[in-house]
């Protein structure tokens, strides 16, 4: 099954190697999950948030929740202002 979820913002931390995505699933609920990489891996990104089943009703209730569960995501957010 094709992945559907369209990608609202993804902030991605320091040396890109971690990132968090909000995204909107076809049903209209929104969601968000941190993801890994290691550039030694070719494999590219993976779950390690393990949040990505959760609903929201509207983007800005994800991106609330994600900034309270992902510790390094305000920071990130704050040095791209």
């Amino acid at each position: 099954m094709a992945h559907e979820n369209r990608v609202i913002r993804s902030v991605n931390f320091d040396g890109e190697t971690l990132c968090v995505d909000i995204f909107q699933r076809p049903d209209g609920s929104y969601g968000f999950d941190e993801y890994r990489r290691d550039p030694e891996d070719g494999r590219g990104w993976y779950s390690i948030g393990l949040q990505g089943d959760r609903r929201f009703s509207s983007c800005s209730d994800a991106m609330e929740e994600a900034l309270s569960v992902v510790g390094w995501l305000a920071d990130a957010i704050t040095d791209r202002r």
